[in-house]
C-alpha cells in the first residue's frame, strides 16, 4: 500500500511576499488580492468563471484557489476589505467634492 500525499493546490496559486501587494495574499504571478477575488465573487456576485473571463491573464484554478483560501482565513480578509474601505473613504472626506459630483 501507497503513503498518502498531501498536494498544496493553494500554494500553487496563492503567494504572500513582504513589500509585494502590501504583503498581502494574492495571485502569484498577478497582482490580484485574495481580497479583490472575495469582493467580485462575494460583494459583487461574480462567478468563477466570469472572473476568469474578465482578467484573461487569472486562471480559473487560481480564482478557486482564492476562494478557497478567503474562506480558509474570512476574518483576516474582510478585515482588510474594510480597511481599504475606510481608508478610501478617509481620502474621499479629505479631498472634498469632486468635479464629476458636482451638479453643473
Amino acid at each position: 500500500m501507497s503513503a498518502a500525499r498531501t498536494i498544496p493546490v493553494i500554494a500553487e496559486y496563492i503567494a504572500i511576499r513582504p513589500g509585494y501587494c502590501g504583503g498581502k495574499p494574492h495571485i502569484a504571478g498577478h497582482r490580484i488580492k485574495v481580497q479583490h477575488i472575495a469582493v467580485w465573487h462575494e460583494q459583487m456576485g461574480m462567478s468563477p468563471e466570469e472572473i476568469a473571463a474578465t482578467y484573461p491573464t487569472l486562471e480559473l484554478p487560481a480564482v478557486y484557489a482564492a476562494l478557497a483560501y478567503y474562506h480558509s482565513h474570512r476574518d483576516e480578509v474582510d478585515a482588510d476589505i474594510e480597511a481599504d474601505d475606510r481608508f478610501v473613504a478617509e481620502q474621499q472626506a479629505k479631498a472634498g467634492p469632486s468635479l464629476a459630483r458636482e451638479k453643473i
